[in-house]
């Protein structure tokens, strides 16, 4: 199919399951009102966690939204997440099976660790339970592994959420996988991009699922992050960018986006949510120095706003990446700083880990889904418990009640806790 040299990317669908909404018009009224999605963790027992809370997703049948369902039973709760946000973009799209030729409709999808209980391998290892015998190691091939459920695996591979998706919607197009940790769902995009740019599809399903509501999860995470110890009032424990934050908060979740060609969306009469000017990735790369000064969100953005021909002036508004821990919102202070000069001080500024925490890939997808519907409703929601400023962050957040947004422009940014980061500018149409 022929098309420009240069084509214009358009997202014309949207689905969003997350702990503050299943769906994007719940999702996006509970981000207006701002209701917190964080609470006690209720999915297992936390006494012996230093972090007692989360923000679980407690109203998600999968049922409701998997087509497939035979393949539920080697879907992780990631990808039951990630399919089901899926369907309901491709529902918001209105885009039906054969609407598009299988060939020329594709997926990027963004994930994370997945993890597995215990209890799936207990029967497998209780030979080993005995450190001073060898017999178990000596039976493992010949017993143990064929105790094992065959298909176990299925349920833990990272790439399985883009498999499911493509079998779902018969895309049959260019398909990947990114685990770049929260900045899997901008890099995603950015990959998206390139393949309708190069005109091998006319239609990319991109998303990122995640979860990390898990005993092993929170465990490890208690051991090299920084999880809120806030337990007096659960829906103030987040507090990007406040004085007094004192950590982040885990979760679940997952956002989905049909992107397209523009020529294509206007073909087939589609409701257009914004146009995708560019996305950039960058990476803090070695040395204290680098990443205490945020280098790879200053790359992204530096080189997403050359990519996009846009100037800070015209941001609307940035959606964070916001993560509530003292260190991780310091450096991305100075790195908007760095980049956007003294615009870093005007522009308004939103970060939605205040209502759902931080989970890996998901997360980054979640609050880019809250950015598109911000710009199709002009209003930019309000940053919660974001109380006293921090003096060493000197950042414009919208806060106490949501913002009329005077352009129609949006800086949506993501980092990991290794430097990798990601920038996407998009344009309301």
């Amino acid at each position: 199919m022929a098309g420009s040299q240069n084509p214009r990317v358009v997202i014309t669908g949207l689905g969003v399951v997350s702990p503050v909404g299943i769906g994007k018009e719940r999702f996006w009224r509970n981000l207006l009102d701002g209701h917190s999605g964080v609470d006690f963790l209720k999915s297992f027992p936390s006494e012996n966690l230093p972090s007692k809370l989360a923000a679980e997703i407690t109203d998600f049948e999968p049922l409701d939204y998997v087509y497939q369902k035979k393949f539920l039973k080697v879907m992780s709760r990631d990808i039951q997440l990630g399919v089901s946000a899926a369907s309901m973009a491709m529902k918001d799209a209105g885009i039906k099976s054969g609407d598009v030729q299988p060939d020329r409709m594709g997926v990027e999808f963004g994930t994370g660790h997945i993890s597995f209980t215990p209890d799936e391998l207990a029967e497998a290892a209780a030979d080993f339970a005995d450190p001073s015998s060898r017999d178990g190691y000596k039976r493992w091939g010949d017993e143990q592994l064929g105790k094992i459920a065959p298909l176990w695996l299925l349920r833990q591979l990272p790439n399985m959420p883009a498999c499911h998706v493509a079998i779902e919607h018969e895309a049959s197009g260019p398909n990947n996988t990114i685990t770049s940790g929260e900045a899997s769902a901008l890099l995603a995009l950015s990959e998206a991009m390139r393949v309708i740019k190069r005109n091998d599809a006319d239609v990319m399903i991109v998303g990122a699922c995640s979860s990390n509501i898990h005993p092993v999860d929170i465990a490890r995470l208690n051991l090299y992050d920084t999880l809120s110890q806030r337990h007096d009032d659960p829906t103030r424990a987040c507090r990007p960018f406040d004085r007094d934050r004192d950590g982040t908060i885990v979760g679940e979740g997952a956002a989905v986006f049909v992107v397209e060609r523009y020529a294509h969306a206007v073909a087939r009469g589609a409701d257009i949510y914004a146009e995708v000017l560019g996305v950039s990735g960058g990476c803090d790369g070695r040395g204290h120095q680098n990443g205490a000064g945020g280098t790879g969100i200053v790359r992204a953005v530096d080189h997403v706003l050359r990519r996009s021909n846009i100037q800070p002036r015209e941001i609307g508004h940035i959606n964070a990446h916001g993560k509530g821990t003292q260190r991780d919102d310091w450096v991305e202070s100075r790195a908007y700083h760095q980049s956007l000069g003294d615009h870093a001080n005007t522009i308004p500024l939103t970060a939605l880990k205040s209502y759902f925490g931080n989970f890996d890939a998901g997360s980054g997808a979640v609050e880019l889904a809250g950015s598109l519907m911000a710009l199709r409703h002009r209003t930019v929601p309000m940053t919660l418990n974001y109380e006293t400023p921090d003096p060493l962050c000197r950042l414009n957040v919208v806060r106490g009640e949501p913002l009329r947004m005077c352009s129609n422009v949006a800086l949506s940014v993501n980092r990991t806790h290794m430097g990798q980061s990601a920038a996407a500018v998009l344009r309301a149409v």
